[in-house]
């Protein structure tokens, strides 16, 4: 069995890749770490985008860890320009995995794209990684593997959230998400 803990990023100033956590997500970052820090996680990976490596930095400082960076962890394109009914989009891509605006990924493109990357950090043979990514990616590769973890589980995401990920010796993956505390 390997295993995985998955952190959707702290509560953010914007969407854009460069936007920082907002003053609460700071202190969010800060509480992830001390809960963070009573699992041996012992490898730290982060999509680019700048709140999802702050919601790991202060983990990572203190259990002395490089923080590296992938892009396949980054957040979903859902269009190169702002959309009206962005949430409608969101909610098609359960339900037409192959959908897609116009310059934006489909969900399976996404669910493809976060399968690769989490096979490449399974692949490095730590014994428990931690990763900080976004809400529409981690909603989609979490449908992946349990088709009832839909619109309405996105939806149900919060700022952090985190989640254990579990592959078996046969390739078989589960998840649940971890209480807070």
């Amino acid at each position: 069995m390997t295993r995985l803990v998955l952190v959707r990023h702290c509560e953010s100033t914007g969407q854009a890749p460069e936007a920082p956590l907002s003053e609460a997500g700071t202190a969010q970052a800060r509480a992830l770490a001390e809960r963070l820090a009573r699992l041996p996680i012992d490898c730290a990976v982060s999509s680019p985008y700048r709140r999802a490596c702050a919601t790991l930095e202060p983990f990572a400082l203190r259990a002395g860890l490089r923080l590296e960076t992938d892009e396949r962890w980054a957040e979903r394109r859902l269009s190169p320009e702002p959309i009206d009914g962005w949430r409608e989009v969101v909610e098609r891509s359960f339900e037409e995995p192959d959908f897609r605006v116009p310059g934006g990924e489909s969900g399976s493109e996404v669910k493809e794209r976060a399968r690769n990357a989490l096979d490449a950090v399974f692949a490095r043979g730590a014994g428990l990684p931690v990763v900080a990514s976004h809400g529409q990616l981690i909603a989609l590769l979490l449908h992946s593997i349990d088709g009832r973890f839909g619109f309405a589980g996105w939806s149900s995401l919060r700022n952090p959230d985190v989640f254990l990920l579990e592959r078996s010796a046969a390739g078989v993956l589960s998840f649940r998400r971890l209480a807070d505390g």
